[in-house]
C-alpha cells in the first residue's frame, strides 16, 4: 500500500461571494484573456520536456521512478536477448549506490552517421525522443522498450551518463550530462566482441533521493534470469557482493516454486505443477499451482516487462483457468447442488506466473504497468483452457484436491457473505439512527465530509473538541476490532464494531457496495503512534480491503499522522513524528535553553488545540492516502500478517528482529 502525502483544505470548500465580487471577477478574466498572446507559448525541444515533466515518462520522482531508470536500460539489453542477439547481461552498482553500469554482449548501438540528421546514430538515440531501432519489425520481433524513449529519458534525467559501444571491430564512446553531449562520438581503437555498456548517475536536481537499493535491483534481475534463461551478473559494490543468476537449465515451474516456497500447496501440487510453454503466436509460458492460503496471486510479464496491474493477458489466463476447471467438473459431475461456484471461487488460492510475448504491445502509461491489447485476452484463454483441462484429466489426484478446495472455499465464502448481508440488514432495519458514539458532521455533501475513526473514548473526546463540526465527524472504536481476515461467519455477524462502522460509512459491504450511499468522501484512520495503534490501523485497513475494497480503490481511505513528540525550546514549539526528527530539531536549534521534550503515549494525552494543529486542521496536517499499487504484494501481506497460518508471521518476526530498534512484546 502506497503512502501519498496530501494537504487537504476542506475549510475552503464553501465560498460565499460578496457584493460586487462577480463584476470584479469578470473584469479580471477579460484582462487575462487580452494579455494571453503567442509570447506566452513555451515550446520545449529536445529532451527539455522530460526534465520539465519527468512524471509523464517515468511515473514520478520517487524511489520507484528512480529504479525505473535502471529498468529502461536493462530492458534494452533484454530486448537483445529476446531476439537472439545477446546471451549475457551484467550490472555493476557503484560503491556509493549512486551510479550503475549496465553491459550486454548484444550487437551494440549503431554508431554510423544517420544520413537524414547528419549525426551518429548513437547520439541520435541518446538525445532524441522516439528515435530507435524498435519501430522496424525487422530489427526486433519482440520488444519491451518504449520505442525509442527509454535511453533518451534516462539520459535527460542523469547528471552524468557514459556510453561505450563495441561493434565492427572497434570501440566508441560518448559522455553526456542532463541529456547534452559533452563530446562527439569518439573512436577509441580496436576491440573484440560486440555489445553496449551504459553507466549513469541520476540527477539530484530531479530526484530527492539518488541512491539505488541493491535488493530491489536483485529481485528484478532474478525475475529476468528466470524469464529469459539468460545469465545475469550483478556486482553490488555497496555490500561487496557478486550475484551470478543462471537458470538456463531449469523450467518455468522453478520460478513459481521460488515465489511460493513459504506457502503450503494443495496435496500433490508441491510435487507437480501445471506448465505450458507455447512457441506459436502468442508466444507464452505459464506455470500454475494452488495453495491452501486465500487470495489469488498472479505475477505476469509482457515481453519481459513485469505488469503489476495485469491487463488483458492476466484476464485471458484467468478466463482459461475457469473454463478448464468448469469443464472438468461438469464432465465428472462434480458440481455440488445448491452451491453456485463463481470464477473467484475457482481461482481462490491460485498462484501463477505468466509470460507473454506480443509483437505490438499497447501498455497503459509510459511505465508499462498494464497491457491493453484486447486480442491477447482471447488468445491466452484459448491457449490455456484445453491444455489445463487435459492436465486435470491426466492427474486425477491433483484435480481431486483442487476441486475439494474450491467447494470448501465456496461454502465458507457463502457463509461469510450471509454474515455480511446480515450486518448490513441489521444496520438498516434495527438501527434506524446512526451509531450512538458517532459525532456526525453538519454537512450532507460527501465530497466535503470526513470521518475520523479514532481509538477509544479518550481520543474521541479530544477529537470532538478539535474538529470542524461542519466538515468532520468522529467515530470512536473500542480498541482492536475483529480480525476479519480469519474471522468466522458467526463472529463477523456478531461484531457490533463492524456493524457500527458499516452503518456510519453507509456505502454497504461486499457486493452491496454503493458509491452513491457513501456518507464521507474521506474515511481517516487516526490511531496512536505506538504498536497498538499501528495494529488497530492495520486491522481497519484489512477490513476495508476485504469487505469494502472499492472504498480503497476510489481513494476514500486515509491514515492520519499524529506527532510523537512535542519539543519546546526557548519559547517556540516544534512537533516531531519520530526520534530522528526530534533529534534534528534539537540539533538545529540556536537557543541556549534546555529543550522540553514531551512524548505522547496516545491521542488522548493531546489537548484539543494540539490535536487540531498537528493532525486535524487541513491547513497544517499531513494525510496518507491508502492505495493498492501491487495487488500481488498486498494480497500476500494481508494473508501473511492476518491469516489463519501463523508460520509466515513467525518467519517475518524472526527475519526482522535483529533490525528492529524497539520490540513491543
Amino acid at each position: 500500500m502506497q503512502q501519498d502525502e496530501l494537504n487537504l483544505d476542506t475549510s475552503k470548500a464553501d465560498i460565499v461571494n460578496e457584493p460586487g465580487t462577480e463584476g470584479k471577477r469578470r473584469a479580471k478574466k477579460k484582462e487575462a484573456a487580452a494579455s494571453y498572446t503567442a509570447a506566452d507559448i513555451v515550446v520545449l525541444t529536445g529532451l527539455e520536456p522530460v526534465r520539465k515533466r519527468p512524471g509523464l515518462y517515468i511515473g514520478g520522482i520517487d524511489e520507484t521512478a528512480l529504479h525505473h531508470l535502471v529498468w529502461e536500460i536493462v530492458d534494452n539489453s533484454i530486448d537483445e536477448v529476446m531476439n537472439g542477439y545477446a546471451s549475457a547481461v551484467e550490472l555493476e552498482l557503484d560503491s556509493d549506490g549512486r551510479g550503475i553500469r549496465v553491459t550486454d554482449n548484444g550487437r551494440g548501438i549503431p554508431v554510423d552517421v544517420h544520413k537524414e540528421y547528419g549525426k551518429s546514430a548513437l547520439e541520435l538515440i541518446m538525445t532524441t525522443l522516439h528515435a530507435g531501432g524498435k519501430f522496424a519489425n525487422s530489427n526486433y520481433q519482440y520488444s519491451g522498450g518504449l520505442h525509442g524513449v527509454g535511453s533518451s529519458v534516462v539520459n535527460a534525467l542523469s547528471i552524468e551518463l557514459e556510453v561505450t559501444v563495441k561493434r565492427d571491430g572497434g570501440e566508441w564512446f560518448q559522455a553526456y550530462s542532463q541529456g547534452r553531449p559533452l563530446c562527439p562520438v569518439t573512436h577509441r581503437g580496436e576491440a573484440r566482441g560486440t555489445g553496449t555498456s551504459i553507466w549513469f548517475r541520476p540527477d539530484p536536481e530531479i530526484f530527492p533521493v539518488t541512491v539505488f537499493e541493491p535488493q530491489i535491483i536483485l529481485e528484478t534481475l532474478e525475475a529476468q534470469a528466470w524469464l529469459h534463461r539468460v545469465r545475469i551478473v550483478f556486482k553490488d559494490r555497496v555490500n561487496n557482493q557478486i550475484y551470478r543468476l543462471d537458470h538456463t537449465d531449469q523450467g518455468f515451474e522453478g520460478y513459481l516454486q521460488t515465489l511460493i516456497a513459504s506457502e503450503e500447496q494443495l496435496e500433490g501440487w508441491n510435487e507437480k505443477q501445471f506448465v505450458l510453454k507455447r512457441e506459436a503466436d502468442p508466444r507464452l509460458e505459464v506455470a500454475l499451482s494452488w495453495c491452501t492460503q486465500n487470495g489469488e496471486q498472479l505475477r505476469s510479464f509482457v515481453n519481459g516487462i513485469r505488469t503489476p496491474q495485469g491487463g488483458t493477458h492476466d484476464q485471458g489466463l484467468q478466463a482459461g483457468v475457469v473454463r478448464a476447471v468448469r469443464n472438468y467438473m461438469d464432465t465428472h459431475n462434480l458440481q455440488p447442488r445448491g452451491l453456485k461456484l463463481t470464477a473467484g471461487d475457482i481461482r481462490e488460492g491460485m498462484r501463477g506466473v505468466l509470460s507473454v510475448y506480443v509483437p505490438e504491445p499497447q501498455f497503459k502509461g509510459q511505465t508499462k504497468e498494464r497491457l491493453n491489447n484486447v486480442e491477447v485476452n482471447v488468445q491466452v484463454a484459448n491457449a490455456v483452457a484445453p491444455v489445463l483441462e487435459s492436465f486435470l484429466n491426466e492427474n486425477g489426484s491433483l484435480a481431486k484436491s483442487l476441486v475439494e478446495r474450491i467447494i470448501t472455499g465456496a461454502k465458507d465464502k457463502a457463509a461469510i457473505q450471509a454474515a455480511v448481508e446480515g450486518v448490513v440488514r441489521k444496520s438498516v432495519t434495527k438501527r434506524l439512527n446512526l451509531p450512538g458514539k458517532l459525532a456526525d458532521c453538519s454537512s450532507n455533501r460527501p465530497q466535503d465530509s470526513e470521518l475520523f475513526i479514532v481509538e477509544g473514548d479518550s481520543a474521541g473526546g479530544s477529537a470532538k473538541q478539535a474538529r470542524d463540526r461542519y466538515h468532520q465527524a468522529i467515530m470512536p472504536i473500542r480498541g482492536k476490532i475483529l480480525n476479519t481476515e480469519k474471522a468466522s461467519a458467526e463472529s463477523f455477524a456478531k461484531s457490533q464494531e463492524i456493524a457500527n462502522l458499516a452503518s456510519a460509512i453507509g456505502c454497504g459491504l461486499g457486493r452491496q457496495y454503493a458509491e452513491d450511499h457513501l456518507r464521507y468522501g474521506r474515511v481517516i484512520i487516526l490511531t496512536d503512534a505506538d504498536s497498538d495503534g499501528h495494529h488497530i490501523a492495520c486491522l481497519l485497513m484489512t477490513f476495508f480491503y476485504r469487505h469494502m475494497p472499492e472504498l480503497i480503490n476510489r481513494g476514500h481511505v486515509y491514515l492520519g499522522r499524529p506527532p510523537l513528540y512535542r519539543v519546546a525550546i526557548g519559547g517556540k514549539v516544534f512537533w516531531a513524528w519520530d526520534e530522528a526528527e526530534r533529534d534534528e530539531i534539537v540539533k538545529k536549534s540556536r537557543s541556549r535553553a534546555t529543550p522540553n521534550i514531551t512524548r505522547f503515549k496516545g491521542l488522548g494525552e493531546m489537548s484539543p488545540e494540539q490535536l487540531k494543529e498537528t493532525t486535524m486542521n487541513p491547513a497544517t496536517r499531513t494525510l496518507f492516502r491508502v492505495q493498492v499499487t501491487d495487488s500481488e504484494e498486498t494480497e500476500l501481506a494481508v494473508s501473511d500478517c492476518f491469516g489463519h497460518d501463523p508460520a509466515p508471521r513467525f518467519r517475518f518476526v524472526m527475519e526482522c528482529a535483529n533490525s528492529a530498534d524497539e520490540l513491543d512484546i
